[in-house]
């Protein structure tokens, strides 16, 4: 690799000459810096440094993977990625808690955020549009945690899902069923277990005449569809001000045309206006919630409705009127599986399963 003495020598140069990180301007820097490599091995170890300085550096290997969901550094420098074959530790590949945390912080600052004694968390999307979470000590204890959420660059076609054994054959059928329709749906599960891919899937199954307009904090949803708008929230800046919140975005929508609206992830007080827009025509929209069952899903989007001054029963009242399915996908063995769907009563007040698929018939 590189010693880090030489890397301050490279980094030295380079803010000198005020070159751009090239690989070549990097190999100018270095022999500057008294490098004695040459030819190929002088390249490979700019495109190193390279990494080091504004790549990946340690994770670059990993991170050219294309089977993993997320990346997970430990302040004592291992590391593990969460893939189809579940938790897996690949090795120590930080020195140290320093090491960490030097790290996370030149992340945070390529993405534009602060992570420092006075603001020891950040959660930011990098460039490539992978997205990092970091909290340092003393609220980390025994040291710095990083994680990397690596999304899905393309979304999976209903055939490669079943071949996946996500889909079992009739669920493929009921699925494209329920968007046919224009249900207005939800899809649920437990972090990880593939919510956002499985959306993802369904929405590029709506027809090419329609226009969808898609809500994110943090842009993870990847729809093959010709007609697809995304919005994105703005976090405040280091003064505490400009911030643009979900709610807001979701208000923008309704001026936008849309023939559905999606919500990458319900989280907190958008759901009043996801609910508004629902049951004033905007069939056919959707959204993900983390929850183990449908049968917890009024008691959590009244427990968000609170956030947003609405009272349970009406929120429980407006979420069964207007969303009427209910998709729920399970991590089992490591397989991402979708195992029922539930549809509105709003006779009993809750979701019935309509649909269930088990996995021993994939």
């Amino acid at each position: 690799m590189f010693n880090e003495k030489l890397l301050e020598r490279v980094k030295s140069q380079l803010a000198i000459s005020g070159a751009e990180l090239t690989d070549i301007e990097i190999s100018q820097a270095l022999r500057n810096s008294g490098a004695l490599e040459s030819g190929a091995e002088l390249m490979s170890l700019a495109r190193n440094i390279r990494s080091a300085l504004v790549g990946y550096g340690p994770l670059e290997k990993i991170m050219q993977r294309t089977d993993i969901t997320d990346v997970l550094i430990h302040g004592d420098g291992r590391v593990f990625i969460d893939s189809a074959a579940g938790m897996t530790f690949v090795g120590k590949l930080f020195n140290d808690a320093t090491c960490v945390r030097s790290y996370a912080q030149r992340l945070a600052m390529q993405a534009g955020r602060r992570l420092d004694d006075a603001q020891p968390y950040v959660d930011a999307k990098l460039a490539d549009g992978n997205r990092m979470h970091a909290l340092l000590p003393p609220i980390a204890v025994g040291g710095p945690q990083l994680s990397i959420r690596i999304p899905n660059r393309k979304p999976f076609s209903f055939a490669e899902l079943v071949t996946q054994q996500c889909l079992t054959l009739t669920a493929a059928a009921d699925l494209k069923q329920l968007i046919a329709n224009r249900d207005s749906f939800l899809v649920i599960g437990a972090t990880g277990a593939g919510k956002t891919s499985l959306l993802a899937s369904m929405l590029g199954e709506v027809s090419p005449t329609e226009r969808m307009v898609v809500v994110e904090e943090s842009t993870e949803l990847r729809i093959e569809h010709p007609h697809v708008v995304q919005l994105e929230a703005k976090p405040a800046t280091a003064d505490g001000v400009g911030a643009i919140g979900m709610s807001e975005l979701v208000r923008q929508t309704l001026r936008m045309r849309p023939d559905r609206i999606v919500i990458g992830e319900i989280r907190g007080a958008e759901v009043l206006e996801l609910l508004l827009a629902i049951n004033t025509g905007h069939t056919g929209s959707a959204a993900t919630l983390h929850a183990n069952s449908a049968a917890e899903v009024p008691s959590r989007i009244a427990a968000l409705g609170l956030l947003a001054g609405i009272s349970p029963n009406l929120s429980t009242e407006w979420l069964l009127q207007g969303i009427s399915k209910i998709v729920q996908i399970k991590k089992i063995a490591g397989q991402r599986v979708v195992t029922t769907i539930a549809e509105a009563n709003q006779i009993t007040g809750c979701y019935e399963v309509i649909a269930k698929y088990e996995p021993i018939t994939l």
